[in-house]
C-alpha cells in the first residue's frame, strides 16, 4: 500500500485519529473517576469525547506538527484529568483503576481498527483498495488508528510520572515503596524527556509496533 501522494491527506488522518484516540482516552479517565465517586472532572466538563474540552495546545497540536514535519513518529497528550482521591473510598485501588482506564481505551481503539483492518481486506478486492482514493483513505485511517492507539497506550504505560503507568505501579507498590515513587514525581518530565531524547523509549516501541503491524498483514 503506498500513500506517498496523499502526504497533506496523511496529514488530516493522523490529527483526526490522534485527536479521537486523545479525547477517547481522557473521556475514559473521566467517566471512570466519576463512577468510582469522584465527580471532580464530570463537573468541569471532561466526561466528553468533544476534542475542545481535552486539547492542550502543546501535546495535541505543536507536539504532533514536529513529529510530522521532522519525518519523525507522530505523537501526543491531552488535557490530564483532574482526580481527586478524597472522593474515593478506596483511594490508591480506585486511582489504579482511573489511569488504567486510558491506556486500556487506547488498546481497545487498536483493536477494532486490527478488526477493520482485516474486515476490509477480506470485502474489498487489493486492486480495489489501492485504486479507489476512498476506500484507501478509509484503510488509511484504520491503519494509523491501529498504530497511533498502540503508541499512545505503551507510552501511557511506562511508570514514569506523570503518565498512567506511574499511578498503575503506585497502586500495585506496598504502601512503603509507593510513598517512595512520590520522590520522583517532580523530576517525571525530565526522565521522560531523556528517554525520549536518548532513543530510550523508541528502543522499546519499535519491535512492539512492528509485532502490531504484522498482526495487519
Amino acid at each position: 500500500m503506498g500513500f506517498a501522494n496523499f502526504d497533506l491527506t496523511y496529514t488530516l488522518v493522523v490529527f483526526v485519529v490522534l485527536l479521537v484516540a486523545l479525547s477517547i482516552h481522557e473521556a475514559a479517565h473521566a467517566w471512570v473517576a466519576d463512577l468510582l465517586g469522584d465527580p471532580t472532572a464530570r463537573l468541569l466538563g471532561r466526561v466528553s469525547l468533544r476534542p475542545g474540552a481535552h486539547l492542550d495546545p502543546i501535546g495535541t497540536i505543536l507536539f504532533p506538527i514536529i513529529g510530522l514535519m521532522s519525518g519523525g513518529p507522530v505523537f501526543g497528550w491531552a488535557k490530564p484529568v483532574p482526580v481527586n482521591v478524597q472522593n474515593l473510598a478506596e483511594p490508591r485501588k480506585y486511582h489504579l483503576l482511573i489511569a488504567a482506564a486510558g491506556p486500556l481505551s487506547n488498546l481497545l481503539q487498536a483493536l477494532i481498527c486490527l478488526f477493520l483492518i482485516h474486515i476490509f481486506r477480506a470485502v474489498f478486492d487489493p486492486v480495489l483498495i489501492a485504486n479507489n482514493q476512498f476506500i484507501q483513505t478509509a484503510f488509511l485511517f484504520f491503519y494509523v488508528g491501529l498504530r497511533l492507539n498502540v503508541l499512545l497506550a505503551v507510552f501511557n504505560l511506562f511508570p514514569i510520572p506523570p503518565l498512567d503507568g506511574s499511578w498503575i505501579l503506585r497502586g500495585i507498590l506496598p504502601e512503603r515503596l509507593a510513598i517512595m515513587t512520590d520522590e520522583v514525581r517532580p523530576y517525571g518530565f525530565v526522565i521522560l524527556l531523556i528517554l525520549l531524547m536518548t532513543g530510550v523509549f523508541w528502543t522499546v516501541m519499535y519491535p512492539i509496533l512492528a509485532f502490531v503491524e504484522s498482526l495487519a498483514i
